[in-house]
């Protein structure tokens, strides 16, 4: 699952809700529980307009605005939502998740998966071409094997691939792979985005000109990266599901969601991800509903504050239980999300099948925070009203990214719930660039607000496994738990549901117990898009799993076909 710079913005998952790929990387998301006021899949909020308007044709550009820039378009190497949700529209894995979440082929016409499990045949498309004119072939899913699990490759989601025993490339179009053991995420894992062998093989992945020139198989074809302003991509004239209906995709970067929100009215950009705020209070009116189709469904995604374990202040568990029982959750739902998410109790998502709904839980209780933190021997003894302990006073700050209101807001209600116990936080909000590369990757920080997108399939080791806490792998709190390694371990190790229904809720009963995260919210998805747009069908997967499909009618264009050139 990536870091997502927004949750308010409309990021999914093992699973990206990009042009139907949701791409695995962590095991950041996705939902299937939907709210009451919320059909299954989503729903439009702008009733009464027809949802097609003559035939689908050709032309016009859709620009979309987000808070986040990418970070490398070279997805094994990023861990950002913003820069996932642009290669995903550039390059493609061998299969993806359908708008009913399940797996289908993508760059693979189709697969095999052995009675044992342990070996998958993926028979490849013929006729695929890489952007510059290259023919797609099994060589360059067993390149993206290779790189994957090189140790010199700095990705994040190697784990997967090093579960492999062997893979081959049998012939032009036929890929395998057979695993040494039971690999519950195997065929999923697969959706990971298949890489240009004939650019990469032999050179420096880390010094390719592709971070920021990605050349892929996907819909669009990369076009221009002005930093800090936006990327351009252009349709793809020869996708194997057919060119996109939209000409060209403009993805806007505007670090702040209030300026982000005034473009949209303007019509400076089509799409984005309402907050809370604007979707219920700004946006009801006559003209904006007949301008605008606003959407809402659970988001693919949790918030949490996290701790650095490494830090001194929160090695102790009564301390970190004492801060969940400081924090109102609903004070924050009601407060922040105006009631538009739910309460996040682990990380897993209310509803599906992983969800353990009777884990240890935290109501709002200053008193029971005092005790335990007097039990840590956390006291106040100068009268300042400032818990301390030998001579220490108990301060921390906690960060969190520019540009995302939601979690400065809950910071600031954490901030005041915490002073009433004793404890005196701080709040820096960060460049998110800034944030992710010096900060969380360093791990230089006391305490963060941050979010997962939530997986589809339940396994959580990249984030929780004690291996995974070198700088810029996922489990960058430094969590250990021998118990919690053992269980992810065999939670992967077998095919039957129930027996991991077992052992993801185990799971989810230390965390509760053991508090490295305090679980926060599961907010509401709130996308919005120029009513122009037709070819919207909300599903499971959310609304942009058919982007290809989208499509304003001629007389409603307001950009010129562009000629496309390769």
């Amino acid at each position: 699952m990536p870091y997502n710079a927004s949750l308010d913005m409309k990021t999914p998952a093992k699973i990206w809700e990009i042009s139907g790929r949701m791409f695995l990387a962590w095991g950041f998301f996705v939902l299937l529980s939907c709210l009451a006021c919320s059909p299954p899949g989503g729903g439009s909020e702008t009733p009464g307009r027809p949802a097609e308007a003559g035939p689908p044709c050709y032309g016009d550009t859709l620009i979309t605005g987000s808070i986040g820039e990418p970070s490398n378009l070279i997805p094994i190497l990023a861990s950002d939502s913003s820069s996932h949700e642009v290669a995903g529209l550039i390059y493609n894995g061998l299969v993806k998740y359908d708008k009913d979440l399940k797996l289908v082929g993508d760059l693979a016409e189709s697969f095999e998966v052995s009675k044992s499990g342990l070996v998958i045949t993926f028979h490849l498309r013929k006729g695929v071409r890489w952007h510059d004119g290259q023919p797609f072939t099994a060589a360059d899913v067993l390149f993206t094997y290779k790189t994957m699990v090189d140790p010199h490759t700095p990705t994040a989601y190697a784990e997967d691939f090093l579960q492999v025993e062997k893979a081959e490339a049998a012939d032009p179009y036929t890929f395998r792979v057979t695993y040494k053991k039971p690999f519950a995420p195997a065929l999923a894992s697969w959706g990971i985005s298949i890489l240009p062998g004939h650019l990469l093989e032999g050179r420096d992945i880390m010094k390719s000109p592709l971070a920021r020139h990605p050349v892929g198989t996907g819909p669009f074809i990369f076009k221009e990266w002005k930093t800090g302003e936006k990327v351009v991509l252009a349709y793809n004239p020869d996708y194997f599901e057919g060119r996109p209906y939209i000409d060209r995709y403009i993805y806007r970067i505007i670090p702040d969601s209030a300026t982000m929100f005034m473009e949209l009215k303007a019509g400076g950009i089509d799409n984005m991800g309402l907050t809370p705020l604007q979707y219920a209070r700004q946006t009801e009116y006559r003209k904006f509903k007949e301008n605008f189709n606003k959407y809402r469904y659970p988001a693919f995604a949790y918030t949490y504050l996290g701790f650095n374990l490494e830090d001194e202040k929160f090695r102790d568990r009564r301390v970190r239980q004492a801060v969940s029982y400081a924090i109102d959750r609903g004070e924050i739902i009601e407060g922040v999300l105006l009631g538009l998410g739910q309460e996040a109790t682990g990380p897993y998502k209310p509803g599906t099948w992983a969800y353990n709904p009777n884990v240890k839980r935290y109501p709002y209780d200053a008193v029971k925070a005092r005790e335990l933190l007097q039990e840590a021997g956390w006291r106040d003894t100068d009268g300042d009203g400032i818990l301390d302990k030998d001579g220490i006073p108990f301060r921390f700050t906690i960060i969190t990214n520019q540009g995302n209101d939601i979690r400065a807001r809950t910071a600031e209600i954490i901030q005041r719930r915490l002073k009433e116990v004793g404890i005196d936080v701080k709040i820096r909000i960060i460049e998110w660039a800034a944030f992710i590369k010096e900060f969380i990757e360093k791990k230089t920080f006391e305490a963060t607000i941050l979010g997962w997108t939530i997986t589809q399939d339940p396994d959580i080791y990249d984030v929780w496994h004690s291996s995974k806490n070198k700088p810029g792998e996922l489990n960058f709190i430094s969590y250990r738990n021998t118990e919690v390694d053992a269980l992810l371990e065999r939670g992967r190790r077998t095919f039957d549901q129930e027996e991991r229904r077992k052992i993801y809720w185990r799971i989810q009963e230390i965390l509760a117990e053991e508090v490295p995260y305090v679980f926060l919210y599961v907010p509401d998805a709130l996308p919005v898009v120029q009513a122009r747009f037709k070819g919207i069908e909300p599903a499971a997967a959310g609304i942009t799993y058919n982007l290809i499909k989208w499509y304003v009618p001629k007389a409603e264009q307001r950009y010129k076909m562009i000629a496309h050139s390769s």
